[in-house]
């Protein structure tokens, strides 16, 4: 069997291994079904009972109020850059506000001006994306349709480490590469969605978490696929779903609810994965430079360069002889980008955290 690498991507990214195993038991046939997993009907008892539990884990571990719907997707984070502003923005006469920190942002509020006035109340470039921004430099509009953020940059390496105050304004978030990493406050939020492929499962499905009343305010006109309303009504199957997405997504959910104890543990564990690799930065006096202010370091993505740059591929040399994969930083900030989801084993973050002390005290 190959040999598995630490694997750094920032999505598709590395999925629990316990997860894996299962999904790979049941590709032939699943017990008491005969048929692989891959083959069920999406209106069969068995996918009922998946997708259920899928829903199930969910509220449990977000703790998920009653009021809120619990929707799987497809067309990933970008199909929801067009669908929040088509149901919540198109036609109400008003316009939405944009925090912008980040590579996503900016796309999500490129697509929002397809469907109407989108205004920018905080925007990072000023800052060159390396923090998020205080509550006092918001430039809110109460009448707003919503704000909007990206809780976590993957590109940038930034975070929200707690949601900026909307007062009435429905609060909706882009948690695509943070959700389940810790516990959130839904209740905060109008809607908080997420494509699985980072966090929480394979690419293939969205988890749209949405309060009743932003489901009602979907138009009517709407085509149904493209409509909360419809898709609420539906219980996520007004067509196929993604059968495999959704079924691999209730994997991780057990083994975030069994094996790793839930939310508050799985933070514990994310925070001291991150510690290791910022320290590591930080104590390099200068060899290494992290591109994120430190109060807003993200705990999923961490961002670095070498001071010089030319040491880098020689860096990602020594990487791969460590089965380091997939550290290679975006093109828009250069450098190393190590992406430190829920799955990736701690044991992988302390082989990178002893390549860069190897690398820096033999260059530095």
């Amino acid at each position: 069997m190959e040999e598995r690498v630490y694997n750094f991507s920032a999505g598709p990214a590395v999925l629990p291994v316990a997860a894996l195993e299962e999904a790979q038991r049941n590709i032939l046939a699943m017990p008491g079904v005969g048929s692989s997993i891959l083959e069920i009907s999406h209106r069969s008892k068995t996918f009922t009972e998946i997708i259920e539990q899928a829903e199930a884990n969910l509220r449990k571990l977000l703790a998920i109020p009653e009021n809120y719907r619990v929707l799987f997707l497809q067309g990933g984070a970008q199909l929801q850059f067009a669908m929040i502003p088509m149901n919540l923005l198109a036609g109400s006469g008003k316009a939405a506000d944009y925090i912008l920190t980040g590579t996503w942002g900016k796309k999500a509020a490129k697509e929002a001006r397809t469907q109407g006035e989108v205004r920018i109340a905080w925007d990072g470039d000023s800052t060159n994306l390396t923090r998020v921004p205080r509550q006092d430099e918001l430039k809110l509009n109460p009448e707003a349709a919503y704000v909007y953020l990206c809780s976590n940059e993957t590109i940038q390496g930034v975070q929200f480490p707690s949601e900026p105050q909307s007062g009435d304004v429905p609060l909706v978030c882009d948690a695509s590469s943070d959700i389940l990493s810790r516990p959130v406050p839904i209740e905060k939020y109008g809607i908080l969605y997420a494509c699985a492929q980072k966090n929480a499962g394979p690419a293939g499905v969205a988890v749209v978490i949405v309060r009743d009343d932003l489901v009602e305010r979907s138009p009517e006109n709407l085509p149904s696929m493209l409509s909360y309303s419809a898709m609420a009504k539906a219980k996520s199957l007004l067509n196929t779903a993604p059968v495999f997405s959704i079924y691999v997504l209730k994997l991780v959910t057990d083994w975030l609810l069994g094996e790793i104890g839930g939310l508050d543990k799985m933070l514990e564990i994310n925070q001291r994965k991150a510690k290791m690799l910022y320290d590591a930065i930080d104590q390099s006096e200068g060899f290494y430079e992290g591109h994120a202010e430190q109060a807003n370091r993200s705990l999923m993505n961490v961002t670095f360069r070498l001071a010089n740059s030319e040491l880098e591929g020689r860096f990602l040399e020594q990487a791969a002889t460590r089965n380091l994969a997939s550290l290679k930083g975006h093109r828009s900030v250069g450098g190393f980008r190590a992406s430190i989801y829920n799955a990736m084993p701690v044991e992988g973050v302390q082989t990178l955290r002893d390549l860069m002390l190897d690398f820096c005290r033999e260059n530095g």
